[in-house]
């Protein structure tokens, strides 16, 4: 073979290679705390993250539903953006319900116990011993329980650049957790959310501001709870919950995340 058709053989194979479309990879990752079974949920681009070379990383946090396709599909839209996301299992391994007062009864062993953020960390742990992502770039994002669960494993100390709350409970901050906390905040919040009443707002606001926190805080316009998942109106209608979809509070909300990611990890996606 002449050296100018080596050349072409060698261009279009590139060119070949050059086309073929990325392959999202998602697996489900087996693993345990606290004597309970889990089973997590991996995803990320195989042709933008490399093993050993860090990408940045996002811990993804359910609603008070569990692991259901929800969040599993917030993992996915983030592989989508470079990102390796993993969703924690906060309950159990295939521990989810549409059931209201089983919900509640699953979250509420979490809320105000050491529990949440631990369960929450060893999710954390999984993501980081991945070995694809950098440590010194890694965030949490939550959904109403999952929301809450981003803050409160913030509050511990964990190694977070940033977390973002959409539609969370608010926990507000001690001192101690001031003291310990290392991530920026972005909350997320549908401005006549009815489950968050003023006075839970105005205490978030005073510990975030005592605890000289770097935070934001946007509320968006008629948004209620649940505002970014497209399946809350089914939900609501099945419930009766007061929960809605709303499109423009979801697409601004993933919009201010994405900026918030990219000044926290410096990236360009």
């Amino acid at each position: 073979m002449n050296r100018f058709r080596l050349l072409l053989v060698l261009g279009l194979a590139s060119l070949t290679w050059a086309a073929l479309p990325a392959k999202i990879v998602t697996r489900p990752v087996a693993y345990e705390h606290g004597g309970v079974k889990l089973e997590g949920f991996l995803a990320y681009d195989d042709a933008k993250v490399t093993p050993g070379r860090g990408a940045p990383g996002v811990l993804v946090l359910p609603e008070w539903w569990g692991l259901t396709e929800y969040p599993r599909h917030r993992a996915t839209q983030l592989a989508k953006l470079g990102y390796v996301a993993f969703a924690a299992d906060m309950y159990g391994a295939g521990v989810t319900t549409l059931d209201p007062k089983k919900a509640g009864e699953l979250a509420g062993q979490f809320y105000g116990q050491p529990l949440m953020a631990e369960r929450a960390r060893a999710g954390l742990d999984q993501l980081l011993a991945t070995g694809l992502v950098d440590a010194a770039r890694v965030a949490a994002i939550g959904y109403c329980f999952g929301g809450a669960t981003a803050q409160v494993l913030a509050y511990s100390g964990a190694p977070l650049a940033g977390i973002v709350s959409f539609h969370g409970s608010l926990v507000a901050p001690s001192a101690e957790a001031a003291a310990r906390n290392r991530a920026k905040i972005l909350v997320c919040h549908g401005a006549v959310d009815p489950f968050i009443s003023r006075e839970e707002i105005d205490a978030f606001m005073k510990g975030m501001n005592e605890g000289k926190f770097d935070y934001q805080f946007v509320s968006y316009a008629g948004a209620v709870h649940a505002f970014s998942n497209p399946a809350a109106d089914q939900v609501a209608a099945a419930t009766g919950l007061p929960i809605a979809y709303q499109a423009a509070a979801d697409r601004r909300s993933w919009a201010h995340m994405r900026a918030f990611f990219k000044e926290i990890f410096g990236d360009r996606k």
